[in-house]
């Protein structure tokens, strides 16, 4: 072990005191116009020199005379005001922007959605006032980069020096020669005592970078409350941004800054590094959070449902980056604080889902939606439960009970049932997709009975069940949550309500091209009632011309149901027809005016089913008949 070098001698203690007084900036022009570090090294050194002599003379108690102890302790004041100088300068001076495509690498797409955080999730509005209540120093002189072509750039070469640790990119922010500059004046600066001052210094010019980078990012200085009055397709751009943002921040912005803290205050004294980059970073820091924060703690409602998860999922993501880069008891504060906000996005996801459940099942617009056609609310909550899907795996993790669900046995007329039974083996979150499902059609049976016609009542069930089985059937990820068999139950309840629509529109229509009720007593050929006969023509005529009427002005958007259901009605309407006419035509032709009784050949029925469901106003149909 090397023993320590000995006292100075008064020659060289006078020697380094001239040094010293003359880079005193309060005392010479000169020293105020000049830097010393901006200097040769020989000059450099022999400053250093002169300081490394007055603090080892001062520490050794060997002073001659208490007027050489004042001389001395004046001047290293003096050199510690101008190493505090030469410290800043230095800092300032080696401050430069962080390359836009080294922020934008610190983002190696690694989310659960690539591609869902980047763009709004889109599905059709459903109004919640109509419908009832469905409804986000020097350091500054940094140029900026446009803040958009910013994040939209994506990997590229990055020239500067990093390593990486997982997704972290640790870059060199100075130049290894002016580190060593920085480390050798601190060493010296907190020798003396003045490590306080050495601490404000640094971070007062760090965090000037930091506050940089925060601007080429995008992240505006907003507190929770500034958040909060912001209306939500405002905040949904800035989620997005500041999901990009978040990521180069923790994984560049700070692990940069804790490296060059590292490289600078390491092994000069305790924790003496983590200081400083707490000074640099926590307020940042915080900032960066608050806005998380806040959005976890906003009021809740469907539409913020996806970016919540959006949130949930890039601050999982970066949580072993967070750990890893505020790994130090100083710096808990800010992991709690990540942890805290992770936990009440979580809860604010459930609690969405529970009050969406809960705003579908009690959704109460009772106008009929014109022509029986898909309901707004339809579309709404089947476009909706599609996305959810999308986030399957996150909300498989957060969901973790059944729905809230009324009884088998309940009274309660206002909630439908649920028999878990028939769902043994889905996850939580697949049930509460099909808890969804149910409440919709429980709402929606309840619309159909607005409708005063039974056929028109059928129809919208079937156009609407409908549209959940294609909906389901036309994402993957939902179908195998929802599952085959569930699906086969939806497809029979659509087809049930068609059935009920055919039987409800056309039981009475066929009923008039019966035999029954046409025959007097006699032969058979001469004992067809023809006034009977005439009446019932007339009845047909009449209620075809009536279901013609009403029924073209009703919608079926499916083209290929709506054309099956054509085609079912044509096989039992057609040959019906087609029979009875056989049979009875020439009773009605060997009268006056047949045409007033017989005003339809088979071809004229064909040609008219046709128009049913396509959804004409009442002067298009007119139009057309009259052509």
């Amino acid at each position: 072990m090397e023993s320590p070098p000995p006292p100075p001698s008064l020659q060289e203690l006078d020697a380094a005191e001239k040094i010293i007084l003359l880079w005193d900036s309060t005392a010479s022009e000169q020293a105020r116009e000049r830097m010393i570090f901006d200097g040769q090294r020989d000059e450099v050194d022999r400053y250093l020199q002169a300081v490394d002599e007055i603090q080892r003379s001062l520490s050794s108690a060997t002073l001659a005379s208490e007027d050489d102890q004042s001389n001395l302790n004046s001047a290293i004041q003096i050199a510690m005001a101008r190493l505090e100088d030469e410290f800043r300068n230095i800092l300032l001076n080696h401050t430069t922007p962080i390359e836009p495509d080294s922020l934008s690498s610190a983002d190696p797409s690694s989310s659960t959605h690539s591609g869902i955080a980047d763009s709004s999730p889109e599905f059709e509005d459903y109004s919640a006032e109509d419908d009832g209540g469905l409804t986000t120093p020097k350091a500054s002189s940094v140029t900026a980069v446009d803040v958009d072509e910013l994040l939209q750039r994506g990997d590229s070469s990055n020239t500067s020096s990093y390593r990486s640790t997982s997704s972290i990119r640790e870059l060199d922010l100075i130049p290894s020669d002016a580190v060593f500059d920085l480390r050798n004046i601190a060493e010296r600066v907190i020798a003396a005592g003045y490590l306080r001052e050495c601490i404000q210094v640094y971070g007062s010019v760090r965090k000037g970078a930091v506050d940089s980078s925060f601007r080429k990012l995008g992240i505006e200085k907003l507190s929770i409350g500034d958040v909060q009055r912001l209306q939500w397709e405002q905040l949904e751009t800035k989620i997005r941004r500041w999901i990009r943002a978040a990521k180069a921040c923790v994984r560049t912005v700070f692990a940069s800054e804790k490296k060059l803290c590292e490289q600078i205050f390491n092994g000069i004294g305790t924790a003496i590094d983590d200081a400083c980059f707490m000074e640099t970073v926590k307020g940042p820091a915080i900032q960066l959070f608050n806005f998380a924060e806040a959005i976890s703690i906003s009021r809740r409602s469907p539409e913020k449902l996806f970016k919540i998860l959006d949130l949930h999922d890039a601050l999982m993501d970066l949580m072993p980056d967070i750990e890893s880069v505020f790994d130090s008891k100083s710096s808990e504060s800010i992991r709690i604080q990540a942890v805290e906000i992770l936990s009440r996005l979580a809860e604010a996801a459930r609690g969405i889902l529970s009050e969406f459940e809960n705003a579908v099942l009690r959704e109460p617009s009772r106008v009929p939606v014109p022509g029986g056609t898909i309901h707004p609310l339809t579309r709404y909550v089947m476009n909706y439960i599609s996305l959810i899907s999308d986030y399957k795996q996150t909300l498989n993790e957060l969901i973790v009970s059944k729905p809230s669900t009324g009884s088998r046995y309940s009274s309660d007329p206002t909630t439908p049932d649920m028999e878990f039974a028939e769902l043994e083996g889905k996850t939580p979150l697949a049930l509460h997709l099909i808890w969804i499902i149910v409440i919709l059609q429980f709402n929606l049976d309840g619309k159909s009975k607005h409708y005063k016609d039974a056929s028109i009542a059928h129809l919208f069930m079937m156009n609407n069940v409908h549209y959940i089985v294609q909906k389901v059937k036309g994402s993957p990820e939902l179908r195998e949550m929802i599952g085959d068999d569930y699906l086969r139950k939806l497809t029979g309840k659509f087809r049930q309500a068609a059935t009920s629509y055919q039987r409800a529109t056309w039981v009475g229509v066929l009923y008039c091209l019966r035999d029954e009720g046409l025959h007097v007593s006699g032969s058979f050929s001469s004992g067809v009632s023809k006034s009977a006969l005439r009446e019932r023509f007339k009845s047909f005529n009449a209620m075809f011309e009536e279901v013609h009427r009403t029924q073209a002005t009703w919608l079926i958007p499916d083209t290929q149901l709506r054309e099956e259901l054509r085609i079912s009605i044509s096989e039992k309407l057609i040959p019906a027809y087609r029979s009875f006419l056989g049979r009875f035509r020439s009773h009605i032709e060997s009268g006056k005016h047949p045409e007033n009784y017989i005003k339809y050949t088979t071809e004229d029925l064909e040609t008219a089913v046709l128009d049913f469901f396509e959804g004409y106003s009442v002067s298009q149909h007119l139009r057309r008949r009259s052509q």
